[in-house]
């Protein structure tokens, strides 16, 4: 399984959140093993626009299927050829978006675990930490950004 990336938006529909992971380099051999680097060189106006695309595709699927199906169905994931995106909303609105391989299973799961156990234990019961994120202010938490590092690389 390979990560690619992750986005948090708030209930503002304002990406308070992005971490980026790309795949290690494939050697040319049948058999490699999965690795994550951590993105360093991708521009501040790129990820912007991606999350921009992101939050976008995910706002209108979910509408898309709350249409479709009724306020009971629930948008939770999709594939493309190069791609699966995995989605996850909370109670408070905060919006989770998981990247991954095609050949992932359902992340949803993975996704309350991020929100339960990083999330809410590290920046909601932070004292220091804003309730809102006005103005393109976003996540900025030492020991969730960890705590989501070493996750997602526990995955693998």
């Amino acid at each position: 399984m390979v990560v690619y990336s992750f986005y948090i938006f708030d209930r503002h529909t304002e990406c308070i959140y992005t971490k980026s992971w790309l795949p290690a380099p494939r050697p040319s051999s049948a058999t490699s093993s999965t690795v994550i680097h951590t993105q360093s060189s991708a521009s501040a106006t790129t990820a912007s626009d991606n999350a921009k695309l992101v939050f976008g595709t995910v706002f209108s699927l979910r509408n898309m299927v709350r249409k479709l199906g009724g306020d009971d169905d629930a948008f939770i994931s999709y594939r493309t050829g190069q791609y699966k995106l995995h989605f996850y909303e909370t109670p408070a609105n905060l919006r989770f978006v998981l990247l991954t391989d095609t050949a992932s299973a359902s992340m949803r799961n993975v996704l309350h675990q991020i929100y339960i156990n990083l999330w809410v234990e590290y920046v909601v019961k932070n004292p220091l930490a804003p309730v809102e994120h006005k103005g393109g202010d976003g996540v900025k938490n030492e020991l969730f950004e960890l705590g989501l590092d070493q996750f997602i690389r526990g995955l693998l």
